[in-house]
């Protein structure tokens, strides 16, 4: 059984004691794990870097403008210090590179670099003031062509930060994107891929934006990126065949949410602190034949959330080896799910381990060897595993199943008597609500 690990450090080890820390208010928890979040995953942004040989030097953004629009312009640009402000259009194969104190700075009208060309490298480049036209979707930088590589930028007061259209093979790694401090409805996504097969968004930094977007694009890979205070960490919709693995998505709306995608793999992530109704640390609607395997899920609303997935039959999910630890839900359905499997997890210390809305059950979702903070059974056979089975019966969801009105009184001591007297006298409650045969004694630990 593959155990929860330790590749994010010190960033998932402080997460893990935290999971035992014994927090009475799950919302203190995830303020206190915000602070996790608050330094990127490495050097992001513009850095001091030495002019790369054979550059030509542009002093101006006059100069700039000429060397970039000349057909048979220079193949390597270096940009000097200073603020320049324009709207650039490039439109031939070329590498743009700043020093750490180079800044592109829009009219304010429209997208601040426009890329349409294959084979461009902009580097090491502060780049703000785009326009507002959402129906423009203005950006810090619009990129559309192969093989366009993006690193080391500092996007701010953009509306869109960094928008991939038609951009396969393409990369963005070490920026750090900012949102405008708008209402959080009017703000543009941090990092767009549409139709950008097979690129790559690495150790990047998000603050303060609407969301990480891929769409309509296959082997995508998300990894070691930091998403903080924006709406979705990272949303997938049609995006088959992707991944996102060891990145910290803390203290926003929604973790990472996918749809409508198949063969997606979510592997070493640490998702905290989505709170409020909406929040959600994980969500899947209607994706087959996906992965959710050493991640921590840790003081979110609801930890995991299931809607139709898998949804073809024959196809499956898999949570494996996971953390879901002080959340309000651990795993909530949205309905019967089947074909689900929920293995080696640990289910440490949240106000209810599994929820299923609509009056259905999880008895169609396959739990083996998990271990919850709340079994108290025995191993008299010392294999490691409970001799008894873990089940969860609520006596408080039969009753607002039955009564729809009673859900007002949801988390309230009331409900929470009802539920321990059922506990202690089983015959009251007759509804399994789910099982695992094989509940794990001791909590999960990590085998490699």
């Amino acid at each position: 059984m593959i155990g929860p690990r330790n590749a994010l450090g010190l960033g998932a080890l402080a997460l893990a004691l935290a999971a035992t820390a014994g927090f009475t208010q799950r919302g203190d928890a995830a303020q206190a794990l915000a602070s996790l979040a608050a330094s990127p995953p490495g050097p992001v942004g513009p850095q001091a870097v030495d002019l790369p040989a054979g550059a030509v030097l542009a002093q101006s953004a006059e100069e700039l403008e000429a060397l970039v629009t000349d057909p048979k312009g220079p193949a390597v640009i270096a940009l000097a210090a200073g603020t320049h402000q324009l709207d650039l259009e490039i439109r031939r194969p070329l590498r743009l590179v700043g020093s750490r104190d180079t800044v592109l700075e829009g009219t304010g009208t429209r997208t601040v670099v426009t890329i349409e060309a294959d084979d461009v490298k902009l580097e090491n480049l502060g780049i703000q003031r785009s326009g507002r036209r959402h129906t423009a979707e203005d950006a810090g930088v619009k990129a559309k062509g192969a093989r366009i590589e993006l690193r080391q930028l500092h996007v701010r007061d953009t509306l869109f930060g960094i928008s991939l259209q038609l951009c396969p093979s393409c990369l963005v790694e070490g920026c750090h994107v900012v949102g405008r401090q708008d209402d959080p409805e009017l703000r543009g996504d941090a990092i767009k891929l549409w139709e950008s097969d097979h690129s790559t968004v690495r150790g990047n930094f998000v603050e303060d934006s609407r969301d990480i977007v891929v769409w309509y694009a296959r082997h995508v890979t998300l990894e070691d990126n930091v998403v903080t205070r924006s709406r979705y960490g990272s949303h997938f919709m049609y995006a088959h065949d992707s991944v996102v693995r060891r990145s910290k998505v803390i203290g926003n709306v929604v973790g990472i949410f996918v749809m409508y995608s198949s063969r997606v793999h979510a592997e070493d992530n640490v998702v905290a602190g989505a709170r409020g109704a909406a929040g959600i640390g994980f969500g899947f609607k209607e994706a087959d034949d996906v992965t959710l395997v050493g991640n921590h899920l840790v003081a979110n609303t609801t930890g995991a959330y299931l809607d139709q997935t898998p949804r073809k039959p024959g196809s499956t999910l898999l949570l494996e080896g996971n953390v879901l630890a002080l959340n309000d839900v651990g795993l909530r359905l949205h309905g019967s799910e089947k074909g689900a499997r929920v293995a080696g997890n640990d289910f440490h210390e949240n106000a209810v381990t599994v929820q299923v809305d609509g009056g259905g059950s999880a008895t169609g979702v396959a739990f083996d060897g998990n271990h919850f903070s709340d079994y108290e059974g025995y191993d008299l056979d010392g294999d490691g595993h409970g001799d008894v089975a873990y089940q969860q019966k609520l006596l408080s969801g039969e009753l607002t199943d039955q009564h729809p009105a009673l859900r007002f009184f949801h988390a309230t001591a009331a409900m929470g008597m009802i539920d321990a007297i059922a506990h202690a006298v089983p015959v009251l409650s007759a509804k399994v609500l789910m099982s695992d045969a094989r509940p794990r004694m001791e909590r999960v630990r990590s085998e490699r």
